[in-house]
C-alpha cells in the first residue's frame, strides 16, 4: 500500500466520525509515523508504506475518529509564526489569541525593550512568540501547573529565548515580583454552566483548569486585573483575553481599578475578543 491510499482510508474513517479536517488531519498524522513534515508526506504519496508504519497510522485515525484533538495526537501546534509542543496537560493555542500577539506587538512597535508579565502562560505560545518577535523583551511567566511550567521551558529552548524568560509556578495572588510596562493573559473565562455545551473534543480533552471561569465566567478576571493594578507601572498595560459576551462586565472591573480602556479588538469571527487597558 503507498502512502496515497492509507491517507485516502484515513479520510473515509475521519469523514465518517464528522471529523470536518479529514484530510488535513490524516496529512498531519501521516507525517508523525513517517517522522518527516507534511510537505514531505504530499510529495511522497507515491512512495510505498510499510506495513508496521500502516498499522500505527490506523491507531491514530482511531484516536482522531473519536474525538481526541490532533494536536494533542502529534503534539504539536503551530501558534503565529512558531510551532510548539504540546500535551493534554495544557489548554491547545487558538487562532484567536494570535490577536493578543498582534496587538502587542503594534502597540510597541516603535518600543525596542520592555518587561512583560504573563499571567497563566500555559504551553507558552504568548510569552514565547513575543520574545522571539522582540529581541530585547524581557518576560516572566507565572503559572499554577507544573506540567505548563515543564512544556514551556521545553518549548522556550526550542525557540531559543530561554535566556529572556523567567517562569513562576504560583497562584497569581501570592506573585508580588517585579513592575511592569505590560501584562497580559488569556485565563479561563467559561461559566462552569457553559463547560458542558463546548465541543466534545474540548470538552473531553482539554484541561478544565484551564477552561473554567467559576460562575460568572470571571474569577480568574477578577483576580487578574486586581494583582495587575498593583503589578503594573503607571501607565502600563494590560492585554486581557475575554469571552465573546463579556466586555460589559470585564470594563466594569477594569474602571473600578482605575483602568483606561484603550481599546476592544475583534477576532476572526468578529467577536469582542481582546481588551487593552492602561492602568492610569
Amino acid at each position: 500500500m503507498n502512502i496515497e491510499t492509507a491517507i485516502m482510508n484515513g479520510n473515509l474513517e475521519l469523514k465518517k466520525n464528522n471529523i470536518k479536517s479529514f484530510q488535513l488531519d490524516c496529512e498531519l498524522l501521516m507525517s508523525k509515523v513517517l517522522n518527516e513534515d507534511r510537505k514531505y508526506v504530499i510529495l511522497n504519496l507515491k512512495k510505498e508504506l510499510p506495513r508496521d508504519l500502516y498499522v500505527e497510522f490506523q491507531k491514530l485515525v482511531l484516536l482522531r475518529s473519536k474525538g481526541k484533538p490532533i494536536a494533542y495526537i502529534i503534539g504539536l501546534k503551530s501558534f503565529w509564526k512558531y510551532e510548539f509542543c504540546i500535551n493534554e496537560n495544557v489548554l491547545i493555542p487558538r487562532p484567536d489569541t494570535e490577536l493578543l500577539v498582534e496587538q502587542i506587538l503594534k502597540i510597541y512597535k516603535k518600543k525596542s525593550s520592555i518587561n512583560f508579565l504573563e499571567i497563566g502562560f500555559g504551553s507558552g505560545c504568548i510569552i514565547l512568540s513575543l520574545l522571539k518577535e522582540k529581541i530585547y523583551f524581557l518576560g516572566k511567566g507565572v503559572d499554577l501547573s507544573d506540567h505548563c511550567y515543564k512544556l514551556c521551558k521545553i518549548n522556550a529552548n526550542k525557540l531559543g529565548v530561554s535566556n529572556r524568560l523567567k517562569l513562576y509556578k504560583s497562584d497569581i495572588d501570592n506573585f508580588a515580583l517585579g513592575k511592569y510596562d505590560l501584562i497580559v493573559s488569556n485565563p479561563p473565562y467559561v461559566k462552569n454552566f457553559d463547560l458542558k455545551k463546548l465541543d466534545k473534543d474540548i470538552l473531553l480533552y482539554e484541561p478544565k483548569m484551564a477552561l473554567a471561569g467559576g460562575l460568572d465566567g470571571l474569577s480568574s478576571l477578577k483576580k487578574i486585573i486586581d494583582k495587575s493594578s498593583k503589578l503594573l507601572k503607571k501607565q502600563g498595560k494590560l492585554i486581557l483575553e475575554i469571552a465573546h459576551n463579556q466586555k460589559k462586565e470585564v470594563i466594569e472591573l477594569l474602571t473600578k481599578k482605575k483602568f483606561y480602556i484603550n481599546k476592544i479588538a475583534k477576532d476572526l469571527a468578529n467577536n469582542d475578543r481582546c481588551i487593552i487597558c492602561t492602568k492610569i
